[in-house]
């Protein structure tokens, strides 16, 4: 029941967001921060089918044990993508509320996400093992938990500001999806069951790709 489950929830997952992307590429029509804003979508679904699909391959067939390098390699790739996922949010702000300088929050937005890349690749995350070691899981996802914290913010106070009525509930999507990924992070290893929190998750992330090819429906 679960192979079915998930296989189904990330067929639509992965195909949902990646022709959203698609959609809002081809009809951005000059604007940059819709443009940027497809890629991004398109970014998160091809990164994190690198880990789905061996995931409900493995579920579907011999079992995950028996694809722990694959899926060990899937989530790497994840974490960068996702890490990228999150900067081009930032340039979406940037484009969208046409702010001009704050190279201090730019710069800041860069070591975040090259800190948690670089934590992302160090041998000690042991991706290719069964078991991934907790601490590392913690060191390499504070970097990108500040880099979420850092949109959550911008989003809130530039949306409220210019009373965005698109972009109202943005940040709500990241930090529910902070939310439920954080006690996975933290738990799934010991609690099996507090994996299932990966689900609204991604739903969150669905969230946040509805509310850019919406607006950029109702902008034309």
């Amino acid at each position: 029941m679960q192979a079915i489950f998930e296989t189904v929830f990330d067929i639509v997952y992965l195909s949902t967001v990646i022709f959203l992307g698609i959609k809002m590429i081809k009809g951005s029509n000059g604007k940059r921060q819709y443009l940027l804003y497809g890629v991004m979508a398109v970014i998160l679904g091809f990164g994190d089918a690198f880990h789905l699909v061996p995931r409900s391959i493995a579920l579907c067939t011999t079992g995950l044990e028996n694809y722990t390098s694959a899926l060990g390699i899937g989530k790497l790739i994840t974490s960068i993508t996702m890490t990228l996922f999150y900067v081009l949010l930032y340039y979406v702000w940037r484009e969208r509320y046409k702010i001009e300088g704050k190279t201090e929050l730019t710069a800041a937005v860069w070591v975040l996400a090259l800190s948690r890349a670089i934590l992302c690749f160090m041998p000690q995350n042991e991706w290719l093992s069964a078991t991934l070691p907790l601490s590392w899981g913690i060191y390499r996802n504070i970097p990108f938990a500040l880099l979420g914290l850092l949109i959550v913010v911008i989003f809130y106070q530039t949306a409220k500001q210019k009373n965005d009525h698109s972009f109202k509930y943005l940040w709500l999507t990241i930090v529910l999806s902070f939310g439920f990924y954080i006690p996975v992070v933290l738990f799934a290893d010991s609690m099996p069951i507090v994996g299932a929190l990966m689900v609204p998750k991604t739903c969150a992330y669905v969230w946040t790709v509805l509310i850019g090819y919406n607006a950029m429906k109702g902008d034309r």
